[in-house]
């Protein structure tokens, strides 16, 4: 992934996350994530996106929602990254997150209750994580309703599939 902050690698987790990792990798062979940005970045916590444009216009999904699939053992630990969703645990569609840090709480406790599912780990970063860590670094403010917006847009250039097993 080329954002105007660097770049970083993912190793995504096809086994643990199936859906997950090919409505992902989906979306980056038609370059749905191209030009857009990092729209929420807070520090200790994690960095968010894949859902907007530089002018904080939601772009148009390709894929529909995502069944959560979090129930897979991963663990919300610093480098990984996970789908983003509404308060419907299966609303997942494009913006994922990386996580800055352990973040136990977003992990699978139970089905039973729509609080308890957690976030589709489906990666990790491998390779670029200072680039990860100087993006929780940005300036961050409001833009409209939306609080933790870099104040100049880390935007994504592009998303290159390196090789599919």
């Amino acid at each position: 992934m080329t954002t105007n902050l660097g770049k970083f690698t993912l190793e995504l987790f096809p086994e643990k996350a199936p859906k997950t990792v090919e409505f992902f990798l989906y979306n980056a062979k038609h370059g749905f994530y191209e030009a857009t940005i990092f729209h929420r970045v807070i520090d200790g916590f994690m960095i968010q996106g894949g859902g907007f444009t530089k002018a904080m216009e939601e772009k148009k999904t390709l894929t529909p929602a995502i069944q959560n699939e979090s129930t897979s053992g991963l663990a919300n630990e610093r480098g990984t990254v996970a789908m983003a969703r509404t308060q419907d645990p299966h609303s997942a569609r494009v913006q994922f997150f990386i996580n800055l840090k352990d973040n136990s709480f977003l992990n699978h406790r139970t089905s039973a209750d729509p609080r308890g599912w957690g976030y589709t780990v489906f990666g990790k970063v491998v390779q670029g994580m200072d680039v990860v860590d100087k993006i929780a670094k940005v300036p961050t403010g409001n833009a409209g309703y939306y609080e933790n917006v870099p104040t100049t847009p880390v935007v994504i250039q592009n998303v290159k599939i390196i090789s599919e097993k």
